[in-house]
């Protein structure tokens, strides 16, 4: 296999399998910051190894080995082990040698495990925008590239927040647990910000090859109800799950079969799932029954609810769209959620009035490398017949997508737009 071939496999190797090696790692060390240590050795260790060996059969179980050798080593090493040390050493020493099967304990409790390294990396002694990076670059396998575009800021500046969090954590020795009471209320805010993120990142894959990232919005949704169920009373957490099946129900419909991005004016309703439709519908109605229909999530699925319940592009609620947009942006002043409200003027007022909006957005620092910007611009140019300026758009907004996938359609919508103007 030639050698980049190689690298790209580990490196998905290593997005699908980061998760559950920290998970199980920190489990047994009690410290995640050196639980992500001892895994990224591993994954050099892969690095250096396989491309002369090949990639082991169970990978997963490859680099979980490798990660608890190392672990073992660290403690054996130290100069003054504490007795609890002393106990974890034995007691992985214990459990390698009755793992006769290496991807044994990986999917041990992992669902409770995960939502427990969550709640660590969210602890309220870390920053806000720290909690949120850390958990996506440890949980969730993001690069520092990816979660710099999630959050519309400098590369450097994440890399800066996460390792001033890991610092944090290591020093200040926290607790690997799940909160209880009022402790939970304090971090379930920044937990519901990091499955929201989670989600977000595959539902629109930020950048590689593939449009959707299906395992991530998989665990967001699992980890959102797993959420409901500790938090019954907490309207947010009840938002945020609606948000999450409203939107996910469109999946099937949101790609061909050559996993070509299919945007929601082409999206055939049929393929749309029904049942996950009401389960959000009836997640959404929790939300409200508790007080929190002017809430950040519950707003968001209200606006997916109104496209869940329109039979078609056309048939869909758009004022009342632009409505709830209006009071999400009264809520969070960004400029990505006026973007998407233009969007929805476009629809209801029409396009006209909609580049107003945008225009007046392409001043913002925050959007200044955001493609779908440059994207929503060169469609309502498109629909006012400036055919020449919206293949202009649509080019800028290609050098600016991450995505592979996401890149191809905007250059055909470019070249699309450039025949009309030959036309």
């Amino acid at each position: 296999m030639p050698q980049a071939d190689i690298d790209r496999t580990i490196q998905a190797v290593w997005r699908i399998e980061q998760p559950r090696l920290i998970t199980g790692l920190s489990r047994m060390l009690r410290d995640v910051t050196l639980a992500e240590e001892f895994c990224q050795e591993a994954l050099l260790a892969a690095l250096e190894h396989w491309p002369a060996s090949g990639i082991p059969e169970k990978p997963g179980g490859w680099l979980m080995a490798t990660a608890k050798h190392l672990a073992l080593d660290h403690l054996r090493r130290a100069k003054m082990l504490a007795r609890k040390h002393e106990m974890i050493a034995r007691e992985l020493e214990q459990e390698q040698a009755a793992m006769p099967d290496p991807d044994t304990g990986l999917d041990d409790d992992i669902g409770d495990e995960l939502l427990r390294l969550i709640f660590t990396a969210c602890h309220p002694l870390l920053s806000r925008e720290a909690r949120a990076a850390l958990a996506l670059r440890m949980i969730c396998g993001l690069t520092t590239e990816e979660i710099a575009r999630a959050f519309l800021v400098a590369d450097a500046t994440i890399a800066q927040r996460i390792v001033r969090a890991k610092r944090t954590l290591s020093d200040s020795g926290l607790a690997y647990e799940t909160p209880r009471g009022e402790q939970l209320s304090e971090r379930l805010a920044s937990v519901l910000e990091v499955v929201y993120l989670i989600f977000n990142e595959g539902y629109t894959a930020a950048s590689g090859e593939d449009w959707l990232r299906p395992q991530l919005c998989h665990e967001a949704l699992r980890i959102g109800r797993v959420l409901v169920a500790i938090a019954p009373h907490e309207p947010e957490a009840h938002g945020l799950l609606a948000l999450m099946e409203l939107n996910a129900s469109r999946t099937a419909a949101r790609t061909g079969t050559d996993g070509e991005p299919i945007l929601l004016p082409e999206q055939n309703r049929a393929l749309w799932d029904r049942l996950q439709i009401r389960r959000g519908m009836l997640a959404l109605a929790r939300a409200r029954e508790l007080g929190g229909a002017g809430g950040f999530y519950a707003l968001q699925a209200a606006i997916i609810a109104c496209h869940a319940e329109a039979p078609t592009v056309e048939g869909t609620d758009w004022p009342r769209v632009v409505t709830l947009y209006a009071e999400l942006a009264r809520l969070v002043n960004s400029p990505v959620i006026e973007l998407n409200r233009a969007v929805a003027v476009g629809m209801a007022e029409g396009p006209h009035a909609a580049l107003e909006i945008v225009d007046r957005l392409a001043h913002e620092p925050a959007l200044k490398n955001y493609h779908l910007l440059a994207s929503v611009r060169g469609d309502l140019l498109q629909k006012l017949g400036r055919h020449g300026e919206a293949r202009t758009a649509f080019e800028a907004a290609a050098l600016l997508a991450g995505n592979r996938r996401e890149r191809d359609l905007l250059r055909r919508r470019a070249n699309a737009a450039a025949g009309a103007a030959m036309s």
